[in-house]
């Protein structure tokens, strides 16, 4: 059973920082990507930011410059960390990890249960 586990949302004013991480955990044999995924009331789900496990990443036009995603491969962790933060930042922020299980070769995607980041003075 796979397992992912988000912290570091919380209150922070505009022009502020914040580190969001998630780590999975069970019995996983591959993860190829790792990522952020958020949700702003009554609006759609939006992807943020794509780390990959060869070191590429992938991010929304509205975060570039200003949020950074990394991993820690052997930690099975990814970090974003949220810097300039604007009040349109604000969302429940959903993790998202395409892994492959000991089970099975096939990779499917795992959700974490979301933090809110609210950005407001």
């Amino acid at each position: 059973q796979v397992q992912l586990v988000e912290s570091g949302g919380g209150l922070v004013q505009p022009g502020g920082s914040l580190r969001l991480s998630c780590t999975a955990s069970g019995s996983i044999s591959g993860i190829p990507s790792m990522g952020w995924y958020r949700q702003a009331p009554g609006k759609e789900r939006e992807l943020v930011a794509t780390g990959f496990s060869g070191g590429s990443t992938n991010y929304a036009g509205s975060v570039k410059g200003r949020f950074t995603i990394s991993r820690d491969n052997a930690k099975r962790t990814v970090y974003l960390q949220m810097n300039s933060l604007k009040p349109e930042d604000t969302a429940v922020y959903y993790c998202n990890a395409r892994i492959v299980v000991v089970t099975t070769p096939f990779p499917r995607d795992y959700w974490g249960q979301g933090t809110q980041v609210t950005v407001s003075s």
